[in-house]
């Protein structure tokens, strides 16, 4: 993508927001982009997508309104060891959006390559249920601050390595 156009379409979400609230965002634009990762408009968002797979990775917008809310989504489904805070967006996903579940666990999808344990979110409760949620989406991380930064340039490298791995020229 040429700079230039990727730098407007960054520039076009995060501008309504000032320097504070919007520095985490570029932070983790710039480690999407060091991997590979292009904005793509879609609706009222960016998409990031890497060319070997086209397969999204992260989502960022603005949730217009009478303060503007910027939001962070990513996918990071192929990755294990997050935080307890990571493990409360699965946990909330799979209860939020039950319809979600991973199917391909039961042989009705293949939208994702790779074995399906190995790319879907899961979560157990304490009373040992376990939900899952499939993998395909970005969740959206709440509350976006830069003490997220380190660990979710983490999980950007893991999920990066699986689906370059698993969807890169598939």
């Amino acid at each position: 993508m040429n700079i230039n156009k990727r730098d407007e379409l960054i520039n076009l979400y995060l501008s309504s927001l000032d320097e504070e609230l919007s520095a985490p965002f570029r932070q983790l634009i710039e480690v999407l982009d060091a991997r590979g990762y292009s904005p793509h408009k879609v609706r009222n968002s960016l998409s990031f997508k890497h060319e070997a797979h086209n397969k999204q990775i992260a989502k960022i917008g603005v949730r217009t309104g009478k303060s503007p809310r910027p939001f962070f989504s990513l996918r990071f489904s192929a990755c294990r060891g997050y935080s307890q805070q990571f493990a409360g967006i699965v946990e909330a996903n799979s209860v939020k959006y039950p319809h979600k579940i991973a199917g391909c666990l039961e042989g009705k999808c293949s939208f994702c390559a790779g074995a399906p344990e190995t790319h879907v979110y899961l979560f157990t409760f304490p009373n040992g249920e376990t939900k899952t949620h499939c993998g395909a989406y970005a969740l959206e991380i709440p509350d976006l601050s830069a003490e997220n930064i380190p660990e979710i340039k983490r999980l950007v490298a893991e999920e990066h390595d699986y689906l370059m791995k698993h969807e890169a020229n598939r």
